[in-house]
């Protein structure tokens, strides 16, 4: 199981790596509104915050991709031309696997406390 969490969250950073690459250069054309990773200055890891900060923007991307998502769903089927069918399904995928992977990450966590609680003293 540990190597499972290991694979994900070496997922989990080498995308906000990504998205911090991307918010860096200029936008593509062609890129998802919304999906330019974080408004803020890109903090270094274990710069001060720590976990909990790192928890809370990771919950805070999710929204925002399902926030996007729910928004390109709204305006193709309002029937802006800018909302095309694509763009909606990979964004609507996109939140999905993020929601997904924030519930696995979430589990896990629950699941250390339990054993954690459980051990003998």
């Amino acid at each position: 199981m540990t190597d499972a969490i290991s694979s994900i969250l070496s997922q989990i950073r080498a995308h906000e790596m990504r998205m911090r690459d991307i918010s860096a250069d200029a936008a593509p054309s062609n890129a998802l509104p919304g999906l330019q990773g974080g408004g803020g200055p890109a903090q270094a890891p274990g710069a001060a915050g720590g976990f909990s900060q790192t928890l809370s923007h990771a919950i805070d991307n999710v929204s925002r991709a399902q926030r996007t998502a729910s928004e390109l769903q709204q305006a193709f089927e309002l029937g802006d031309p800018k909302a095309d069918l694509a763009r909606v399904m990979v964004a609507m995928q996109q939140s999905q696997v993020a929601f997904r992977a924030t519930v696995e990450v979430r589990n896990k966590l629950v699941q250390a406390y339990q054993e954690v609680m459980n051990m003998p003293i």
